[in-house]
């Protein structure tokens, strides 16, 4: 089979790589790549979000299936398009990526289906939020409505401060994301992350993760796009599990379906667990950037079996094979993320460190010059390893991080500090 895997960052290394796992991957092209990817696979200057530049080069390539990494091209239709010509394409429309793309119309969705999450409101007025703000009082949360790489967020501690997020957002902060915001009370609980596979009708629960937003250790700081990943969430328990996909999932995947819009794809419920109640905090169209990478590390050649099972449409029947083991990922990010951060830094001690089913090294933005591996973005690698326990895996993880000669590199030492009881390993 011939593939073609949509990004150029960590998650898209991770998806290359367990593809390539599965011997029924004859063919594998990434568009753009990255440094890392281009070790593995083919990598084609292409524009995600260019449907016609995408399909020329599956025509040119003979290429069977599509996977499409990043929320963008989703929200952009490329998926639709892909499909009106007839590919094998994983990820949903563009009217099932608004459920990613307009924070809004998820809890529209939620308020349609009944399934539980924070009560909200939405604005286009500067004015309208902050009255709405003061009379709530804080904490509070600010949302963009639209997409903002997983920075549109802000939990504010005081009314003043989520006054100012709000006339950030509707200053231009997150471009046109922030031209509505959604207002919404704070839930309380731990944070999960659950992905489930859905082809328009059947569901499957995919696997658990949790992710390590904040830039600093302790959970401090500003938002980043994720600073680290574990699989699976120890929170996620069996009951939880059910109860979230009873209670979130089926529903939402029913109002789709209800709505004309059937969902396929991945879809990823950001959850909030309080006494063991799920709640949605958010929906994402896609994989998780970290999340992908223990997950993919976790499942293997597999992987590429169940996506393609979601592309065609034949879920109902399938597993999930997991064995019990854990993994952990680790993010190297450029001094300043997620604020000014520099480019173009010299990374060394790559080629030394293993490869193979237990440690990967997933690059995530990275480029080539002059016979070196550089940074190249905030994020810039993904040092993943799998192991029988979780501190078995977090050990081999932040072994591949103080292996890598980067002196511009920053990292979180704490990644996996409930599951690991407070303390991190790094």
């Amino acid at each position: 089979m011939n593939i073609l895997i949509l990004g150029g960052g960590g998650r898209e290394h991770a998806l290359a790589w367990a593809a390539l796992q599965n011997p029924k991957c004859d063919k594998l092209i990434v568009a753009p790549g990255n440094a890392g990817i281009a070790g593995i696979a083919t990598c084609a200057p292409v524009d995600p979000c260019d449907a016609a530049a995408v399909l020329s080069l599956c025509e040119e390539e003979a290429l069977e299936l599509v996977i499409i990494g990043p929320e963008a091209p989703l929200a952009a239709g490329v998926a639709d398009r892909l499909r009106d010509a007839g590919l094998a394409v994983f990820g949903p429309s563009a009217a099932g990526a608004r459920l990613e793309a307009s924070k809004a119309f998820t809890k529209e969705v939620c308020d349609a289906c009944g399934a539980p999450t924070a009560r909200w409101a939405r604005f286009t007025d500067a004015a309208a939020a902050r009255a709405h703000i003061r009379a709530a009082g804080a904490p509070i949360v600010v949302k963009a409505d639209g997409l903002a790489a997983g920075k549109g967020v802000v939990v504010a501690e005081t009314v003043a401060a989520a006054e100012r997020a709000v006339e950030e957002m509707f200053a231009g902060a997150h471009g046109a994301a922030g031209a509505e915001v959604v207002v919404e009370e704070v839930l309380t609980g731990e944070e999960a992350s659950f992905f489930v596979l859905v082809d328009g009708t059947d569901v499957l629960p995919l696997g658990t993760a949790q992710d390590h937003k904040r830039i600093g250790e302790g959970d401090t700081g500003p938002n980043t796009g994720g600073m680290g990943a574990y699989s699976p969430a120890p929170v996620m328990t069996p009951e939880v599990e059910a109860r979230a996909l009873e209670e979130i999932v089926r529903p939402i995947v029913a109002e789709m379906a209800r709505r004309g819009t059937p969902y396929s794809g991945i879809l990823y419920a950001g959850l909030m667990i309080d006494a063991g109640r799920p709640r949605l905090v958010e929906i994402n169209a896609r994989f998780g950037d970290p999340e992908a990478q223990v997950l993919m590390l976790r499942l293997g050649a597999q992987a590429l079996d169940l996506m393609h099972a979601v592309a065609e449409g034949r879920l109902a029947g399938c597993r999930v094979n997991w064995s019990d083991d854990h993994a952990m990922t680790v993010v190297m990010a450029a001094a300043g993320y997620p604020g000014a951060y520099t480019k173009g830094e010299a990374i060394g001690g790559l080629d030394d460190l293993p490869e193979d089913s237990f440690h990967q090294c997933f690059h995530a933005g990275t480029a080539q010059a002059g016979g070196e591996i550089v940074s190249a973005g905030g994020r810039v690698l993904n040092l993943t390893a799998r192991g029988a326990t979780l501190e078995e895996a977090a050990a081999r993880a932040y072994a591949m991080v103080r292996a890598v000669d980067w002196a511009g590199g920053v990292w979180r030492a704490d990644i996996g500090w409930r599951a690991l009881g407070g303390g991190g390993a790094g």
